[in-house]
């Protein structure tokens, strides 16, 4: 077997490097560091632990916490046992937690000390949870080293590549969480399609680098990062969440790549600290999950002149990334392209569809679908989700609006649900948004459809001021706006806040916006 071949999982990955340099770091965190060969005995120790503990094939286990070296540990130990790790946001209150624990039927929990509480109260409220085990020392729970040592080693099954190994929980923008089932060869089907590639250079990565584990491990951009790292047999620094500080700290040790939501980037190169940081040793840096500003764009280039820039585009139920905007397409003068988000992966059709599901010319705007072997293997216990997202072809239906150029290049509109109709005229939100993004005095803005008796819905702009701007000149942004765009799509109406409300993956919560405006509403558009 080629060293392709042997690394088509979690467990085999680390197992193939464990083997080839044992003594490269394989994890690297605030607890402390792991080689290859340490991480491979402690995966298999858990694993067979969980096999001891009569945990059957398929079954789930959820993890409460931060980041940590002990979760991708876990990770890939559930892997080699058969079963299906399921992440949970600790951001989460103890009735959302409790949504997950009964959705997933899980029956074993484990969750950092900080948690014991939540998790207590949550598995109550669940009844399902068997055993909740803490990550450490907390009151009225056993601790995951004394299980462990206490468990009769179990069997392990053969690992089949195609069933589920990580369940991830959607933001839930709208409705209660699905939980998206993703398999390993979800996660490593296009490791080796990139491996040793000049034009992905952006992501191939080495034994001799090292990626970060910064963005929420209940998100595909933290739990991803594993797979990507172990099948390279790379460094994983791993940061608990995303500080400036944290950052910057694992570029003091020589970092070589990272993915950051654009509000993160933000908060990265704006710090002091940032100014005087030698990021000589950063390779790339990729972003998604929200589009990036030109300026931003700008800023951090200045910052990281030696770095790669990428953006990445895809879903939990796509594993992930399956477009990009190569680095040869970013331009800090600006560009067409730098306005869209690039081109499909190796491996991946895209294509754009109207209402119908038909596929329309380029130039026409229409919903994102896209098929490949990164598509999710389903919506656990919710099939027909499954069969809104996935036709029977295997095309995924993003909800994402785009347009696609003559030379295959995509470029994002909006949401489809975020979508505003006004007097019988279709308004993207993102194209307002980016008209009004310049104005001296926005920070940030959003733009929400609220309820209007004449047109049906009124476009309605959500900004917040820069730093430093005491009152922003509401009338100065809709003549800013109107300069730009069609009348139509100009709002009618600005209102100011400090800042605007996001999910976890830095997603902005439009429905939280919209929310007062439609109280008392029968449905959410007119």
């Amino acid at each position: 077997m080629t060293g392709t071949e042997k690394r088509v999982c979690m467990g085999s990955s680390i197992a193939y490097w464990a083997e080839r340099n044992p003594d490269n770091i394989a994890l690297d965190d605030p607890s402390g560091i792991l080689t290859y060969a340490e991480l491979d005995r402690i995966v298999t120790d858990y694993a067979r632990a969980m096999a001891g503990a009569g945990l059957k094939k398929g079954d789930r286990v959820c993890w409460l916490g931060k980041n940590s070296g002990l979760y991708f540990t876990l990770f890939a130990a559930a892997s080699r046992a058969g079963l299906v790790i399921a992440p949970i946001g600790w951001r989460l209150a103890a009735p959302e937690v409790a949504y997950v624990l009964k959705d997933t039927q899980a029956p074993l929990l484990i969750c950092e000390p900080e948690f014991a509480e939540t998790a207590r109260n949550a598995a109550a409220e669940a009844g399902t949870v068997q055993t909740i085990l803490a990550a450490g020392e907390a009151d009225g729970l056993q601790a995951l080293d004394e299980w462990l040592v206490k468990n009769t080693p179990g069997d392990l099954p053969e690992t089949d590549t195609s069933e589920g190994v990580l369940q991830l929980y959607t933001s839930g923008t709208t409705g209660n969480p699905k939980g998206a089932v993703l398999t390993n060869d979800n996660l490593f089907r296009l490791r080796p399609l990139v491996e040793n590639k000049p034009e992905h250079a952006w992501i191939d990565i080495g034994p001799d680098d090292s990626t970060l584990a910064v963005m929420p491990c209940a998100h595909i951009a933290g739990s991803g990062i594993g797979p990507i790292a172990f099948y390279n047999g790379a460094t994983m620094m791993v940061i608990p969440e995303f500080t400036p500080d944290g950052v910057l700290d694992c570029i003091d040790k020589g970092l070589k790549q990272f993915f950051l939501v654009p509000t993160a980037l933000q908060m990265l190169v704006s710090v002091p600290r940032a100014r005087e940081t030698d990021f000589s040793s950063l390779r790339s840096v990729t972003y998604g999950a929200a589009p990036i500003p030109l300026e931003l764009l700008r800023q951090c280039i200045q910052t990281m002149p030696q770095a790669l820039f990428c953006q990445q585009y895809g879903m939990t139920e796509t594993t992930g990334t399956v477009c990009i905007l190569p680095p040869e397409d970013h331009d800090p003068n600006g560009n067409e392209r730098m306005r869209g988000i690039g081109i499909p992966l190796p491996s991946v059709e895209m294509k754009i569809v109207n209402e119908n599901r038909e596929e329309v010319p380029p130039g026409t705007i229409g919903e994102i679908a896209t098929r490949s072997g990164l598509n999710m293997l389903h919506y656990f216990n919710n099939p027909e989700k499954t069969a809104e997202t996935v036709d029977a072809d295997g095309w995924l239906y993003t909800g994402d609006a785009a347009i696609m150029d003559e030379d295959g290049y995509f470029y994002i509109k909006d949401r489809v649900k975020d979508m505003i109709i006004s007097g019988g005229e279709n308004v993207y939100p993102a194209e307002v948004e980016n008209a009004i993004f310049g104005h001296p005095q926005v920070n940030e803005v959003a733009v929400i459809g609220i309820p209007h008796e004449k047109w049906g819905e009124a476009v309605k702009a959500v900004v917040s001021p820069k730093p430093g701007v005491d009152d922003v000149d509401t009338d100065s942004v809709i003549s800013w706006a109107r300069e730009r765009i069609a009348g139509f799509k100009v709002p009618k109406s600005v209102d100011v806040i400090p800042e605007l409300p996001r999910n976890a993956s830095g997603k902005i919560l439009r429905r939280e916006l919209r929310a007062p405006y439609w109280e008392g509403q029968d449905r959410g558009v007119n």
